[in-house]
């Protein structure tokens, strides 16, 4: 026999208890709703619109300058003096070599020295023909002396100048006997030494001038019409970091290359980097514009499968209710970040660039971030 009674349990008032299930079910919603909006998958989206639509053509070129000069020397001669080496920047006018001048010099000597005699036996014919003109005007000689003298005076006028021509020659040729810089560069190259024997037309040094540079580029001659004198474009330099740098056509050569069917053409930049010297490799990137206007949308939009497929991820539906629609897509030129699309697509709709690449047809997703 049970010596204590057993608790009484107060029964809960019918308010009471559905009081109690609304609370619940308040609760169980506050958590069901972020768990809906969790399993949403985060994307990014941009608006496809209509752009003016540009071919993007690459070729690879070369750095050159204006004057590229491979220097030799006038007259044959043994070289005595080197005045610069490869790497030596030169002014105009600074002496580069010279030859072996010794029989040179002797030989001017020789010409100078029978130049002098001519001259003045010249002098002294016309001193003799001066006081003859005054005998014979008192007729003390008679007038075939004066002419013999005349004649004289003649043969001695063009004798000077022969031998003032020679003399010239041998004066010349001696001066030929130095190089020198015929502009302001830097020698690229050197080809003799102090001892060798140098030959008129063999070239010496390779001097290049470093004020005028340009970049050289075959085009292929499709692109003859598009491409003029003032077109645009960038230019990158091979193992240059700091990208891309704008420039502009400042000639075209209209002669195609019959072997490779290309045409030159010649790019000056706006601005020359430092390190841009002659033989830098460059690559020159023209934008083109076709005069169409398509939709485009980023890069970033577009999916290639291995089997060809071009994909893109529209959003439809609106706050709350957007899901991704996959749309197969023909595209054409790609340019600035951006795809031409041709069809499948239309202007104003959304496409996703990122969280694009786990998407399921269908799948309802969550718009954390949307540009025009």
């Amino acid at each position: 026999m049970n010596q204590f009674p057993s608790p009484v349990v107060p029964r809960r008032s019918l308010p009471g208890r559905w009081l109690f299930a609304g609370l619940c079910l308040f609760v169980l919603g506050a958590v069901e709703v972020p768990a809906q909006e969790e399993r949403r998958a985060p994307v990014r989206v941009v608006t496809a619109s209509e752009t003016a639509i540009k071919r993007v053509l690459s070729f690879a070129g070369s750095v050159t300058a204006l004057r590229a000069s491979s220097l030799s020397v006038a007259t044959s001669g043994l070289v005595a003096e080197l005045h610069v080496d490869a790497g030596d920047q030169v002014q105009r006018g600074d002496l580069l070599l010279r030859l072996d001048g010794e029989l040179a010099g002797y030989q001017l000597q020789r010409d100078e020295a029978a130049e002098r005699r001519a001259r003045q036996a010249l002098a002294d014919a016309q001193r003799r023909l001066r006081e003859a003109r005054e005998l014979a005007a008192k007729q003390t000689i008679a007038e075939t002396m004066v002419r013999d003298l005349e004649s004289e005076v003649i043969e001695d006028e063009a004798e000077l100048a022969r031998t003032a021509a020679v003399a010239g020659l041998s004066r010349a040729t001696l001066a030929r006997h130095e190089l020198k810089a015929p502009f302001d560069g830097v020698i690229s190259a050197r080809a003799t030494d102090v001892g060798e024997w140098v030959t008129t037309g063999s070239a010496v040094f390779d001097l290049v001038s470093l004020d005028e540079l340009r970049v050289d580029v075959q085009v292929s001659e499709a692109y003859l019409g598009l491409i003029r004198v003032g077109t645009p474009l960038e230019v990158s330099f091979s193992g240059d970091e700091g990208g891309s740098y704008p420039a502009t056509v400042a000639s075209t050569v209209p002669v195609t290359d019959l072997a490779a069917r290309t045409f030159l053409v010649r790019v000056s930049l706006d601005t020359a980097p430092a390190f841009m010297l002659p033989g830098v490799s460059a690559t020159t990137t023209f934008a083109l514009s076709t005069g169409r206007q398509r939709v485009t949308i980023p890069r970033d939009a577009l999916l290639r499968y291995a089997d060809g497929r071009s994909v893109a991820w529209v959003i439809e539906g609106g706050e709350g209710a957007s899901v991704a629609r996959e749309r197969l897509l023909e595209t054409g030129l790609s340019f600035d970040g951006r795809i031409e699309v041709q069809a499948g697509l239309r202007s104003g709709e959304r496409v996703v660039v990122t969280g694009n690449e786990s998407l399921r047809d269908g799948q309802p997703v969550r718009v954390v971030s949307e540009n025009p």
